[in-house]
């Protein structure tokens, strides 16, 4: 035994050749080893010559300039220090949250500069100047092409303020809306440019480049996540031994760091006694939780059934009674209309998710699957009633599917009721963003700070039970993944939607972190913010793959309005790549068409699907060794038990 805990001199051939110029704290061993290794190091340089030795300099310098380079950068982001201030105080669940914020005020702001850059620029630049302008419009004439928003005659002194609420009026003449773009191609001297063109391409890219820095940020989640989650990765044992950051000199972010561990080492003990209780429920326990949940998930299904009704209704008739002459001139009336669908649709992501978290509770999960399960009905809740709006608005703007109805026929589209029905569409995600952001306001200056006054001022027993405030990540996750789903869906109907987005998350996140300071305490049951990081990802990425369905439905199968926009006059809005596509030479033309073509979709199709099944496969093969090394881990654990048992 004694032999067997000496250390084993250390031999030429144990220092690889990648290894001669790695740092001696980069190797996992003891002290012992760590001089052997230096010694080594050393004598192996002195038989280098001037080369080598200056290479090997030049390495290690370079290694020094990147580690200071990023210590300094470190300083240059935003709000690192409150981030790591609120998980020092709340948790690192709480600031996971913040981080996500954080995360999507970054991506709005280079979706506006995207759309800034190759949209709205080049067309304030034609029309500032006077660039000439080919016109790509139709001949169509008589009632497609009738559309003049701006009210005619003497106007009432609250229409301003009703404009900007609604997006009416002389909004729909701004660069904030689809229509006030026009279909030009621009061609001067050597320069040329397609400004439906741009539009389209740009609206691609931005949803490319979102769905990309979705899934880099979630596999880097989805790492931390896996290392963390698995309790035979000695969750506790690097916490304890290895969590600490002996770097840290601040008395103040002393105090934080031990905060932000005991959080964790809470929230481990935690689950770790909820999955002993699981493990002794007996059969009859099994069957009366198991019976439960499925009475209780069919309550959420009929409770989000009726939801989606409410919002079906409340579309249908906000849009008839916006035309009707009893309300309009009312201004109360008018801007309670204009945004039922708003409120009907936040009334439910309001009331429902308190049902669902009531409901989730008599279920008996686990706090993760809690979390989770809460998180999947909330998401599905939120996005659906979106999808439900744009169906309704999708079922008018269409006649119900049906092309050869009286309103439709003429146009392709009801031109009785939707002059340009891709501003109208993007006046309901206008409102819906606008309405997002106030019902956060006033939730937070009218419920929250009272209610937090209330509870230090007054000591009636049932305000005291009601309690102080927490801070409920699941729930403002799904609000600002739901305003995001906004912002995505209407940026094709309203181009500046991502700087509106941009500034609303902005204020909230101000907003959000006086109120967890001021009206918060430290939540009863936190939650690891490793697995809330890729879970709000993967929420996120559904957002994303929801948002798709109506812009690409736009794009490919309904035909823009004929009077406004950058594609009026076209069959549909996808044309504009083909026509582009027949301007070009032959041999790039041929190009680009076999591309689009079955020759080159489907062998491609067929290509990613077995590089799918390598991967799924290779993946498998990786778990097995995975599983096979923790066995032989375990094993030579018990065998070192056993041996300290025999020699004691």
């Amino acid at each position: 035994m004694q032999q067997s805990r000496s250390f084993q001199p250390w031999s030429d051939t144990d220092l690889q050749d990648e290894d001669e110029d790695k740092p001696v704290k980069e190797f996992c061993f003891s002290m012992q080893r760590k001089r052997e290794i230096r010694i080594k190091q050393e004598k192996q340089g002195a038989k280098k010559n001037t080369w080598e030795t200056w290479s090997r300099d030049y390495k290690r310098s370079f290694r020094q300039f990147q580690s200071k380079a990023s210590e300094s950068l470190q300083f240059l982001v935003l709000w690192r220090r409150t981030i790591n201030t609120i998980g020092g105080n709340f948790g690192t669940g709480i600031a996971s949250y913040f981080t996500f914020l954080r995360f999507l005020i970054l991506m709005n702001f280079v979706t506006f500069l995207l759309i800034g850059g190759f949209i709205v620029i080049p067309n304030i630049v034609v029309q500032e100047l006077n660039v000439v302008q080919t016109s790509q419009s139709s001949n169509t004439t008589g009632l497609c092409l009738k559309y003049s928003p701006n009210p005619q005659g003497l106007e009432r002194y609250y229409t301003f303020i009703m404009d900007i609420l609604m997006g009416t009026g002389f909004m729909e003449l701004t660069y904030m809306f689809y229509g006030f773009y026009k279909n030009t191609l621009v061609i001067l001297a050597a320069f040329y440019y397609n400004l439906p063109l741009a539009y389209l391409t740009t609206t691609l890219f931005y949803f490319l480049l979102s769905l990309v820095w979705i899934v880099v940020r979630s596999v880097k989640g989805f790492k931390q996540s896996l290392l963390t989650e698995n309790t035979e990765l000695s969750n506790y044992t690097s916490k304890i031994f290895v969590g600490w950051d002996f770097c840290i000199k601040d008395p103040r972010i002393i105090k934080l760091k031990q905060k932000s561990i005991r959080y964790e080492l809470q929230m481990d003990l935690e689950e770790e006694n909820m999955r002993r209780k699981h493990a002794e429920r007996t059969t009859s326990q099994l069957a009366a939780i198991y019976s439960l949940r499925v009475f209780l998930n069919l309550v959420v299904i009929c409770l989000t059934g009726a939801a989606f009704y409410c919002i079906y209704l409340s579309t249908v008739n906000s849009q008839e009674l916006l035309i009707n002459s009893s309300v309009k001139g009312n201004f109360i009336l008018e801007l309670l209309v204009g945004y039922l669908p708003s409120i009907t649709i936040t009334a439910a992501n309001f009331f429902l998710p308190i049902v669902f978290g009531i409901i989730i509770l008599w279920e008996k999960y686990t706090l993760n699957w809690e979390i989770r399960l809460t998180l999947v009905r909330c998401v599905f809740l939120r996005l659906t009633s979106l999808g439900m709006l744009l169906y309704s608005l999708w079922d008018k703007i269409t006649c119900s599917g049906k092309p050869h109805d009286a309103k439709c026929v003429t146009c392709g589209y009801n031109i009785d009721e939707y002059k340009c029905w891709e501003t109208r569409v993007g006046q309901e995600m206008y409102k819906l963003l606008i309405f997002d952001f106030l019902t956060v306001l006033v939730v937070i200056l009218l419920v929250d700070f009272p209610r937090k006054m209330m509870v230090d001022h007054c000591s009636c027993k049932p305000i005291q039970f009601w309690g102080q405030q927490e801070f409920l990540v699941p729930q403002n996750v799904l609000d600002i993944v739901y305003g995001q789903t906004v912002c995505w869906i209407g940026t094709f109907f309203c181009p500046l939607l991502p700087l509106l987005n941009t500034v609303k998350y902005f204020i909230i996140f101000y907003m959000k972190r006086l109120t967890l300071f001021t009206n918060c305490r430290p939540a009863d049951r936190t939650f690891r913010a490793s697995s809330a990081n890729f879970f709000f990802m993967l929420v996120l990425l559904l957002g994303l793959a929801i948002s798709w369905v109506p812009v690409l439905y736009s794009i490919f199968a309904m035909t823009p309005s004929r009077a406004c926009g950058p594609f009026n006059g076209q069959t549909n809005i996808w044309d504009t790549i083909p026509i582009t596509i027949q301007t070009l030479p032959k041999t790039a033309a041929e190009f680009f068409l076999f591309i689009g073509s079955q020759a080159f979709a489907v062998p491609l199709f067929f290509l990613c699907c077995i590089l799918m099944f390598y991967l799924i496969a290779l993946a498998s093969s990786y778990g097995e060794l995975v599983k096979t090394l923790k066995d032989q881990l375990q094993m030579e654990r018990s065998r070192k038990m056993f041996l300290r048992q025999v020699t004691y």
